[in-house]
């Protein structure tokens, strides 16, 4: 993995149209004028099982991996491959035992000008392995667990977006549109996935992965809790449209408002910030990198993945929205990797105490890497 960059968002070559809703789901499709040349993406399906992934000698990434992306590159056209949810009569077959599929790492050539990786898991591993080693100083504080094994086993929980209310429903009766090539997801209003990809044949072929997806538990329980979101209708001043050319000029006023709010103001913790990005892998011309954002708590934050353009725009996009929880964990690893795992400077950095950094800790799952009975120096 290379040295870390800075990265921001930029939806440039996409634009937004009306969204659909559909209770408490709301989609915002995003349309090219024009294919992105050069790239092309397909699925590769692994079936229901449990996926395990090497990620570094004595290391491993597990979780459920339905699929595959295959990224093909440097080719003439091509036609996207088929996609399937179950098999050939719609419903999985029955099982004894949940089968285990073992990958060669996330993201895997398998010819010239082709690339195999394992969409959002990716970006997920690379939020698992933030400071996965540990402390890096033995200092008395932390546990032998701790200075031995750092964060292993280190554990998130998602859920697959078939337990996302509504979601099945609302990616089966919405209107893909022509040369529609991403869509933004929303439960309850807020942003729960970003999803694009370089051609409109490709979006087709994998829209309905979208519901083999996981999400957080934010996306979840907004999604299970909330009520009816409302649709967003235009309004046109009727004593201003006199003539059809007048009408198609006020619609075009209203899809230019609506884009403005939509970036501006409804994706804009997707969109505004920076990120740190970290590049997996350069498939000719195009850049595949992961990023993390700043971890600020209480503030929207979003992990993710995506394929570049030379020119820098955005040929492949797909982000996983964190939970408060997750915010929080990964705010307090930054710190105490930045100082040296060391409890006191770390705490005076947070403008807190030994004691409430320690309590933080454990309030955030990361008991484990603390002494059971810690000096009363740190308490």
């Amino acid at each position: 993995m290379s040295t870390a960059s800075a990265l921001r968002l930029d939806l440039a070559g996409l634009r937004t149209l009306p969204a659909q809703v559909w209770g408490g789901v709301r989609l915002v499709p995003l349309v090219r004028d024009e294919p992105l040349p050069g790239l092309r993406l397909h699925q590769e399906l692994y079936g229901d099982g449990v996926g395990v992934v090497r990620v570094a000698p004595h290391t491993a990434y597990v979780s459920y991996i339905p699929h595959g992306f295959v990224a093909d590159w440097g080719a003439g056209p091509a036609a996207s491959y088929g996609t399937l949810l179950h098999g050939a009569h719609g419903t999985p077959p029955p099982v004894d035992a949940v089968p285990v599929r073992f990958h060669r790492r996330m993201v895997r050539r398998t010819a010239k000008h082709r690339l195999r990786f394992l969409p959002l898991h990716l970006a997920l591993e690379g939020y698992l392995s933030l400071h996965f080693g540990g402390p890096s100083i033995a200092w008395e504080e932390w546990s032998q667990q701790a200075l031995r094994r750092g964060l292993s086993p280190r554990v998130e929980e998602a859920y697959c977006g078939a337990e996302v209310r509504g979601l099945a429903d609302a990616l089966r009766v919405f209107e893909i549109h022509p040369g529609q090539c991403g869509v933004l997801l929303y439960t309850a209003d807020a942003l729960a996935a970003a999803f694009a990809v370089p051609h409109p044949d490709d979006y087709r072929a994998l829209h309905a992965t979208l519901v083999q997806d996981l999400y957080g538990e934010l996306v979840h329980h907004y999604a299970l809790l909330s009520a009816p979101v409302q649709d967003f209708a235009p309004h046109l001043d009727a004593e201003r449209i006199h003539s059809t050319a007048d009408l198609r000029e006020a619609l075009a006023e209203q899809r230019r408002q609506w884009a403005d709010f939509h970036t501006g103001t409804m994706a804009a913790g997707l969109l505004a910030p920076q990120y740190t990005a970290r590049t997996a892998y350069r498939a000719g011309d195009f850049t595949l990198s992961r990023f993390l954002p700043a971890f600020v708590p209480r503030t929207e934050a979003h992990i993710g993945e995506a394929i570049t353009a030379p020119d820098g725009r955005i040929a492949y996009l797909k982000t996983f929205r964190l939970s408060e929880s997750q915010i929080r964990r990964g705010h307090l690893l930054t710190h105490l990797a930045a100082n040296d795992w060391h409890l006191a400077r770390t705490a005076a950095a947070l403008s807190l105490t030994p004691a409430d950094l320690t309590a933080r800790l454990s309030s955030a799952s990361l008991a484990p890497l603390l002494r059971h009975r810690p000096p009363q120096r740190a308490r």
